[in-house]
């Protein structure tokens, strides 16, 4: 069974409550009475193993340690000079719950 989270539109308390597809969509907040909302969030779900688009196809070439070196010896340049990371918010926070 998927559980779904809701924001109570009076006090903001977040619920999750296990529920059947095809149960209805909570209405009434159980602290305050208040009405409810449902809410859109990540699941987590993870495809591990091969077989998998993620794993076999999606992203670039796997790299051995000794590729690199070559690559960048190829290409002319080195790793010293790939320009650094910013030191700014991660992109893997998710966002903040809308109130």
């Amino acid at each position: 069974m998927p559980i779904y989270e809701y924001q109570c539109a009076a006090c903001g308390r977040v619920t999750e409550k296990w529920q059947k597809i095809s149960e209805p969509p909570l209405t009434v907040c159980p602290a305050c009475g208040g009405g409810l909302s449902k809410l859109i969030s990540s699941c987590a779900f993870h495809l591990k193993g091969s077989g998998w688009y993620v794993t076999d196809y999606g992203g670039s070439r796997a790299v051995s340690p000794g590729d690199k070196c070559d690559d960048a010896k190829a290409a002319g340049g080195s790793e010293a000079a790939a320009p650094p990371k910013e030191s700014g918010k991660s992109d893997s926070t998710p966002p903040p719950k809308v109130k």
